[in-house]
């Protein structure tokens, strides 16, 4: 009896195991918050005029499923960098815990899924660039990552693409608003991710990334350019207002946010440590969900 309980345990370990690993390829809390972009987008379309549950929790379920795929493909085809990294070492295909053949058919799956979802019950136009954006993450950016650091501005495309995918699910059509979330996106990712290249540097450069704009690694000319594009958040920030998308008083609130970002870019200028660059993240966690609720605020 002691025995079939112990294998019974082991059994239900080893699922359990399974489920969370198969949860780690999904990489969920960055794909939580690139979904969410999404659905604000998806509800700030014009033709989405009542909020059915039913309809955002299908949306949120394809983008999530066509994220996972994309994360997937992306530990599948780095996973011998990743074992190189103490943040990705104990990843599923890194660690040896999941075969790379495993990993392409959950990508496989889960993505096909995904974009039959966002196609049947929305429209194959946002299904279309959703797949777009798929192959643009998992084998343009990927593998672009160990040649130059303008795999960053290629990565931002796939990165800002679900509020256009939002966009266009909820409006049936790609028009001014769409590109303006896209553009809100686009560029608010790079301040964001070169502070989280700034402190895993040394984790990046042992794996063969070149993900900073200097070559030398945290450099001036690194917090220069977090300064310059935390600066164009500000014109890209008044955008929804001049096309009617929002009020005057979503707009103070996203200059307020933008300037912040600003702040802690010439913050890391000036102090050149690894705390500016932490600041910098985690303003910029804060920054994105405050914008696009933000947003969302003046048309409910």
């Amino acid at each position: 009896m002691m025995q079939e309980e112990t294998v019974q345990g082991s059994s239900s370990f080893t699922l359990a195991s399974k489920l969370r690993d198969y949860l780690m390829l999904f990489k969920p809390t960055l794909n939580v918050m690139v979904v969410f972009s999404a659905v604000i987008s998806y509800l700030l379309a014009p033709k989405v005029v009542e909020y059915d549950v039913v309809m955002i929790t299908l949306f949120f379920i394809g983008g999530f499923l066509v994220v996972g795929s994309a994360n997937t493909v992306n530990q599948v085809v780095e996973k011998d960098t990743d074992a190189k990294m103490m943040r990705t070492a104990k990843r599923p295909v890194a660690s040896g815990r999941m075969s790379e053949s495993e990993g392409w058919m959950v990508a496989l799956v889960t993505g096909f899924a995904g974009i039959l979802i966002l196609g049947y019950f929305f429209n194959w136009l946002s299904a279309g660039i959703a797949l777009f954006s798929l192959f643009l993450y998992a084998f343009v950016y990927t593998p672009l990552k160990k040649v130059n650091s303008i795999s960053v501005l290629v990565g931002a495309v796939p990165g800002a693409l679900p509020c256009l995918i939002g966009w266009v699910a909820g409006n049936d059509a790609i028009s001014a608003g769409g590109w303006v979330m896209f553009a809100i996106q686009f560029v608010w990712q790079f301040p964001h991710f070169w502070a989280i290249a700034w402190l895993a540097h040394k984790d990046y450069s042992n794996a063969g990334f070149r993900l900073l704009p200097s070559v030398q690694g945290p450099t001036k000319y690194s917090a220069i350019q977090s300064i310059i594009y935390s600066l164009l958040l500000i014109p890209v920030g008044i955008l929804p207002y001049l096309i009617g998308m929002s009020g005057i008083v979503s707009l103070l609130v996203v200059l307020l946010a933008n300037l912040l970002m600003v702040w802690q870019s010439v913050r890391l200028f000036k102090e050149m440590e690894a705390k500016a660059a932490r600041r910098v993240m985690f303003s910029s966690y804060i920054h994105l969900p405050v914008v696009l609720l933000a947003l969302l605020m003046d048309k409910i």
